[in-house]
Parts: structure tokens; C-alpha cells; sequence
């Protein structure tokens, strides 16, 4: 396990979910945090990892899809002189719905979310990275991102810009001392799906689906490293060429059966 004691990263979409676990995850190793959400359940997720782990944690309450959150965050910091060494963008959003069946906030969340605001966020901590010559950053994609996908178009088609800017921005970084990395989960054991907790433990158990802990800790070992890329699970990364050729009438089939059903 890497350690990271007595430094400071901050973590968007943080009170809950996989944002929660890589606060946890970076706490056990001693880590400060600024944990950010739009959740009114923020203060408690904050004062409950520090009480834990004993280090310090200072929620920050944000829309993360205001035209400002950036400018608001880095507000925030500079007010209480804090200087992030990581940077993790983890607030996302996830929907089964056709596009033309999307309201139009709706489309727009997905692309401030996923794609102006990481966008924003990473050049801004880049930037200051890049003048020190230190800092992670780790943005999360998704597995979705292999694939053009009927029922998820806008999930993926933001999820695959987080994964080529990250890349991108990766091999820019390069000879700065600063590293980005992505992630591109497949199935995490999380509510998202809706399973119930007994098939939830059988998938786990099968390695289909992945603990969200698990998968927060190697991720941020990933993170650490300033290696370019994580996919959890050798089945995920087998899958991905598998992905890439399927038959359109299968992705069809998936939206027929799975997808249009669950939605």
C-alpha cells in the first residue's frame, strides 16, 4: 500500500458512494482531505472520517455543475491556504434513457458534470501542480467508454471525453513532476443497478462486480504511482476488445432486455 501521511487531496462528489470510499481509503493512509459535494449529508461524511482516522477533513458545499465551481473551489482553498497534493474528480451522474427522451437540464448536467467542470478542475490544479513540479490527479471514466452504448449514449459519450482528455493530459504533464490518471470501472457493488444485497455478494464473489472499497484502493494505488490508466478486474480489460466488435444487433438486444426494462 502507498502512503500518503500528512498530505492533502481533494475529492469531488465525496460524502457518499465511491467518492466516500476514496476519502476513507486516503484517510487510512493518513491523508488530509477537502471533501466536496452538493449532498446535505456532507458535514456528517466529513466529521465521521475524521473522527475515524484522525485527520482533518473540510467539507466544501457545491453544485459542481455551476458555471463557477471551479473559481468557488479554489475560493475555498486559497481562503484557508490549502494546498491539494491530489486531486480526485469523482462526482458523476447515471441514467437508463434514450437521449430524445432526456430533459434537457438533464443533458446539460451530463456535460457540465462530466465534461466542463472536470475539464476545469484538472487545468486548474495542473496548472498549480505543474508549478510546484508535484501532484496527482485521477479522473473516473467508466468501462462505458469502450463503446457506443443504445440507452446510455450520454453516459458514455461524456465518460469517453473524461478518458481521452485524461490521456491527453497525461503525456502533457509529462516532464512537469505531475501525473493524471484515469479510471475505467466496470461493475462496482453499489446501489446502482438496484440488485439486492444476496445477488450483489454472488457477483462479488464471482468477480463480475467489484467492492467499491477494493477498487478505491487500487485505484488510488494506480493513482500514486502516476500510472496513465486503471480497469479493475482482468475480466474487464480481457473485455474491452470483445466490447469494441459487438454486433450492433447485440447492443440492441441489451437494450431491449436490460436497459429498457430497468429504466
Amino acid at each position: 500500500m502507498e502512503h500518503c501521511e500528512g498530505h492533502l487531496a481533494l475529492v469531488t462528489g465525496a460524502s457518499s458512494g465511491i467518492g466516500l470510499c476514496f476519502c476513507r481509503e486516503l484517510a487510512r493512509r493518513g491523508c488530509n482531505l477537502v471533501m466536496v459535494s452538493n449532498q446535505q449529508c456532507l458535514w456528517q461524511s466529513a466529521a465521521d472520517v475524521a473522527a475515524e482516522y484522525g485527520v482533518e477533513a473540510y467539507p466544501f458545499f457545491c453544485d459542481l455543475t455551476a458555471d463557477d465551481c471551479a473559481v468557488q473551489i479554489l475560493g475555498f482553498l486559497d481562503s484557508l491556504s490549502l494546498e491539494p497534493d491530489y486531486l480526485i474528480n469523482n462526482a458523476g451522474i447515471f441514467s437508463f434513457r434514450k437521449v430524445t427522451a432526456t430533459a434537457p437540464d438533464k443533458v446539460q448536467c451530463f456535460i457540465d458534470l462530466h465534461v466542463r467542470t472536470v475539464t476545469e478542475l484538472s487545468r486548474a490544479f495542473a496548472i498549480r501542480f505543474a508549478k510546484r513540479g508535484s501532484g496527482r490527479i485521477l479522473n473516473m471514466s467508466s468501462m462505458s467508454c469502450w463503446m457506443p452504448m443504445p440507452g446510455i449514449a450520454l453516459y458514455s459519450a461524456t465518460k469517453a471525453y473524461i478518458r481521452v482528455f485524461s490521456r491527453a493530459l497525461h503525456y502533457e504533464l509529462r516532464d512537469s513532476g505531475v501525473s493524471v490518471t484515469v479510471a475505467c470501472p466496470g461493475g462496482i457493488a453499489t446501489d446502482l443497478f438496484g440488485l439486492p444485497e444476496n445477488l450483489k455478494r454472488l457477483a462479488v464473489n464471482i468477480g463480475v462486480l467489484t467492492r467499491p472499497e477494493t477498487f478505491a484502493r487500487k485505484a488510488i494505488d494506480r493513482m500514486l504511482r502516476g500510472k496513465k490508466q486503471y480497469i479493475n478486474g482482468m475480466l474487464n480489460r480481457f473485455s474491452i476488445f470483445f466490447v469494441a466488435i459487438t454486433p450492433t444487433r447485440v447492443r440492441m438486444l441489451v437494450k431491449h432486455r436490460l436497459l429498457d426494462r430497468m429504466s
